[in-house]
């Protein structure tokens, strides 16, 4: 017994560092979540106000000008695919498998980089009913995007 009393001495002589003394110095005091959120969890559905329940649609997305000119860049080719990057520097995986796709069928397309315009990404969303890119036009019409050109 004193030989463990012993060995447990030396340790209690070792300092501790301030930063641990006072666990309440480390704990963090967050604001209060806004009236509207509040009660909120996954496990629930919100109860929102009405007001905010409302959907909300970006009217500015596509204009006139914006759709006249969208309709004349998807007539302007036979294949026009928006995408993510260029058809040589593709800036993401899905793109990418529709560019090899295409080149794999010997089509000739055109690329248009919808990351280096936000009016372009924003408009074409709301042109083709369609959320994501790349977004693929054969003859004009909408096609789809990768999931959908991956199963032709």
């Amino acid at each position: 017994m004193a030989a463990s009393a012993t060995a447990a001495r030396p340790l209690a002589a070792v300092p501790v560092p301030r930063s641990a003394r006072r666990q309440a110095d480390r704990v963090a005091v967050l604001p209060r979540a806004p009236r509207a959120v509040q009660g909120l969890s996954l496990g629930r559905p919100a109860r929102l106000p009405a007001r905010a329940r409302r959907s909300v649609r970006c009217l500015a997305a596509l204009s006139p000008e914006m759709r006249a000119t969208l309709d004349k860049v998807v007539g302007s080719s036979k294949v026009v695919l928006f995408m993510k990057g260029t058809k040589d520097f593709p800036q993401c995986g899905f793109s990418h498998t529709v560019v090899q796709i295409l080149r794999s069928l010997d089509v000739p397309f055109e690329t248009l980089d919808v990351l280096a315009n936000e009016a372009l990404r924003q408009g074409l969303k709301e042109y083709s009913s369609w959320p994501t890119f790349p977004q693929l036009y054969i003859d004009g019409e909408f096609f789809g995007g990768c999931d959908i050109t991956v199963g032709i």
